[in-house]
């Protein structure tokens, strides 16, 4: 390093460039880089989400159909296989409670939960949570479990 090479750090050099609408002589008066008349030049614009410059926006030109239920409930579903593989790990022992999902970070603490009968369950498991399906019940109480419903 010596005095030819020497330049200031990153960033600390800062020109912005001239100010705008400080009169003509700045250069960059009168309408202050913002053009002529149009929304963009108005003082309190923002563009609005989805605004195509006064074109139908597409959200309005696509066709809507279907329906929402606004009373749907949502379960978060989990199979037997997954309960089988917790027991193997050793992470539960007998017992499946709401509590024991969460901690084994299988659902959140705010969501409902549903057992599936998707795989195969040889542990005797006392399991209960919001919901079961039908073959998922069976195959708890076949394996000698318990499913009871919250």
């Amino acid at each position: 390093m010596n005095l030819s090479n020497l330049t200031p750090a990153e960033g600390s050099v800062n020109r912005d460039g001239k100010r705008l609408g400080r009169g003509q002589g700045s250069g960059k008066g009168g309408t202050a880089a913002r053009g002529h008349n149009g929304a963009k030049s108005r003082s309190g614009y923002s563009k609005k989400i989805g605004f195509e410059g006064g074109q139908m926006p597409l959200q309005r030109r696509v066709p809507k159909f279907g329906f929402t239920n606004i009373n749907r409930k949502e379960y978060q579903g989990i199979n037997l296989s997954k309960l089988q593989e917790l027991v193997d790990s050793g992470a539960i022992k007998d017992t499946v409670t709401f509590e024991s999902l969460i901690e084994n970070r299988l659902v959140r603490k705010h969501e409902l939960v549903k057992i599936l009968g998707g795989g195969e369950l040889k542990a005797t498991l006392k399991v209960s949570v919001h919901k079961f399906t039908a073959t998922a019940k069976a195959a708890i109480e076949a394996a000698g479990g318990e499913a009871i419903s919250l």
